[in-house]
């Protein structure tokens, strides 16, 4: 990582922070992760002000240290193909929310599983880099702020949280204070200006007792999340699960082009999409990701329908 120093944060920037600090946490463990954490960041920052002298500088030096990322990374294939890319952002973010669902399911509260949620959730602000989130992800994101809001909350005032999907309403959570044992940006990098707190607005309020979100569907099951560094606390160490390996779908032993399938760019696109996404699992060890990620790209291939 260069050594571009960044001016302290201006305050309008103050969304940002969080995002700038997971980069700074990730830049040894996941350089690309970091990388599109300070492109989110400086995509951010440029449609809340660009022209304020301040903020025009703080901008200027952050497009240094992407800059030299860009060169030192240059030839890893998620920096320079977007595609591939997301599917590692999205991977490592998915990761992450797997880690602390299953944290929280199992009634294991503390603050690790406290900041992967959070994390995760910063994560899924990331992908927005690469256009529109699913509707999956939005999800996501919202139960994954909330329950990090919810659960730090109920430790703080002495109370036992629910785990899982509960109903549950206006949580707020000042991470700078809570973090505990957490680094906080060092001299010479982004300073925050003042404590980020979760806005009581930017919690949902919607009840969470409908939403059904199955353990270990969102992410490799035996790759938990690196848990964060620092904070302290104790974890019991994660042991891979079993991988469920999907079935080979029975139909494309026998699949044939239907007459002459014409294939539109859309096509080859979602197929090249699905191959990144199978390889990206593969780096997780995730099999049955990857697995079902090629079916997909193979009957796409073969018939021209998903």
């Amino acid at each position: 990582m260069a050594a571009t120093v960044l001016p302290p944060l201006p305050p309008q920037f103050k969304s940002i922070q969080h995002h700038l600090r997971t980069a700074q946490e990730l830049d040894k463990r996941e350089p690309v992760v970091a990388y599109y954490c300070r492109l989110y960041a400086m995509q951010t920052g440029m449609k809340i002000d660009s022209k304020t002298p301040e903020c025009r500088k703080f901008l200027s030096k952050l497009m240094d240290q992407l800059e030299a990322m860009k060169k030192q990374f240059g030839d890893n294939e998620a920096i320079t193909q977007e595609i591939v890319g997301s599917a590692h952002v999205e991977n490592y973010a998915l990761k992450m929310f797997l880690y602390a669902d299953n944290e929280d399911r199992a009634g294991q509260f503390h603050k690790n599983m406290i900041k992967s949620f959070y994390t995760a959730s910063l994560l899924i602000d990331v992908l927005t880099v690469f256009g529109e989130l699913s509707e999956e992800n939005v999800q996501h994101r919202k139960y994954a702020r909330w329950k990090a809001a919810y659960i730090h909350n109920c430790l703080k005032n002495g109370e036992t949280p629910q785990p899982g999907p509960i109903g549950m309403e206006g949580e707020s959570f000042d991470v700078e204070k809570e973090e505990a044992g957490s680094s906080s940006l060092h001299s010479g990098t982004t300073q925050p200006t003042s404590s980020s707190t979760y806005e009581a607005n930017n919690v949902p309020t919607s009840n969470y007792t409908g939403i059904h979100i199955p353990p270990g569907a969102h992410a490799p099951a035996n790759t938990p999340a690196e848990v964060p560094h620092n904070t302290g606390v104790t974890s019991n160490t994660i042991q891979p699960a079993p991988q469920n390996i999907p079935l080979v779908d029975p139909s494309l032993y026998s699949a044939q082009s239907a007459g002459e399938v014409r294939l539109t760019p859309e096509d080859f696109a979602r197929a090249q999409k699905y191959c990144k996404y199978a390889g990206s699992a593969l780096q997780y060890e995730d099999v049955s990701t990857a697995v079902q990620n090629l079916q997909k790209a193979l009957k796409l291939l073969i018939t021209g329908r998903e």
